[in-house]
């Protein structure tokens, strides 16, 4: 595939604050340390640093204590690791060396345990156990339900997007916004974040069609706006899992043209998002009446949504390279990764 020509991101516009952990340097060096000592990048250090898995969690995690910051930072250069070494995969023809990393995972979440012992060796499965032990370690009941179903969902999306890359036809646009809500990752690190906060809402205001409109329409932002950020990357080698790629495909309009397309859609998704959040008060408690201490929590955990929205955005505009590195604007693989990474398992 041809190397896209130079564009520039949209202002999307978003009508939200943001302030940043003033230790969020000091979690990407640790990350950074963590990753290392974990033998998930064995080379380029720098260059992994400057992913800024720090920065990012500094900008969402809102108040929480420091150590949770290091923990969403040491996730997050998990979850880079993981779909980088899952895209090596897919063009080196070795998806077949998925599976037992991904078994492995699945089965530990579920159980506690993995059956398989070189499974279990894999830098991706141990790093993944040390992080989950510390992860459900803070979570309630209800939050840690959520999370060992998120995950799996992550995964499962990770493998339609490689089927999506050999199948003769794309996606369609609503199936892919379907499977993007998932492969952005960001639904376990969303629950990591409301433990850090100590929400902890009740599983029916989880379950309401208000409250899921508002998650929806946060995810959706903040995935067609990474879109957007990474279209280079994926035009230059082929990758369709991609919204202006899909949209310009369907649509038979030029990546430019789609590009302000998605910029549109990511307008209309915010003034989606207000409404939904309008709509969950009236729907939670019509007559004023609900228990205050719900009341802030839900207020505290919407909050949340907006600090990941605009925090996404500013981190992937100013304080990370994932998108801007010339190797990645070329289509290449990242200089640290790790190409034996997965056949060790």
């Amino acid at each position: 595939m041809a190397r896209l020509d130079p564009f520039s991101v949209p202002d999307f516009h978003l009508p939200f604050g943001n302030s940043k952990h003033p230790l969020a340097a000091r979690a990407n060096a640790e990350a950074t340390s963590w990753a290392l000592g974990h033998e998930l990048v064995t080379d380029a250090a720098e260059q992994f640093t400057a992913i800024g898995c720090g920065h990012l969690a500094g900008r969402v995690s809102g108040d929480v204590p420091y150590e949770t910051v290091v923990l969403l930072a040491e996730w997050m250069a998990w979850s880079f690791v993981l779909d980088d070494q899952h895209d090596h995969l897919i063009r080196t023809g070795e998806l077949a060396a998925w599976r037992p990393v991904t078994d492995a995972i699945t089965e530990y979440l579920a159980t506690g345990r993995t059956s398989r012992s070189t499974s279990r060796r894999n830098p991706l499965v141990k790093g993944f156990i040390e992080l989950c032990d510390r992860i459900l370690g803070g979570m309630s009941p209800g939050t840690a339900a959520r999370y060992r179903t998120h995950v799996p969902q992550m995964l499962h999306s990770l493998d339609q997007e490689a089927g999506n890359r050999g199948a003769a036809r794309r996606p369609s646009v609503q199936d892919y916004v379907l499977m993007r809500r998932h492969s952005s990752q960001l639904l376990p690190m969303m629950d990591m974040v409301e433990a850090g906060l100590g929400i902890d809402l009740p599983q029916h205001i989880h379950d309401l069609p208000a409250f899921q409109a508002v998650v929806e329409s946060a995810v959706d932002i903040i995935s067609w706006g990474n879109d957007v950020f990474s279209l280079p990357k994926e035009h230059a080698c082929g990758d369709n899992n991609n919204l202006v790629s899909l949209i310009a495909s369907w649509e038979g309009r030029s990546l430019q043209e789609a590009v302000r397309s998605v910029e549109a859609r990511i307008q209309v998704r915010i003034e989606d998002y207000v409404t939904a959040e309008r709509r969950l008060f009236q729907v939670m408690d019509p007559q004023g009446e609900m228990d205050p201490t719900v009341r802030a929590a839900v207020t505290r955990c919407v909050r949340s949504y907006e600090d990941w929205m605009i925090g996404a955005d500013l981190w992937q505009r100013y304080e990370c390279t994932r998108y801007s590195d010339e190797r990645f604007a070329a289509g290449l693989e990242s200089a640290y990764t790790r190409p034996d990474l997965v056949s060790v398992a």
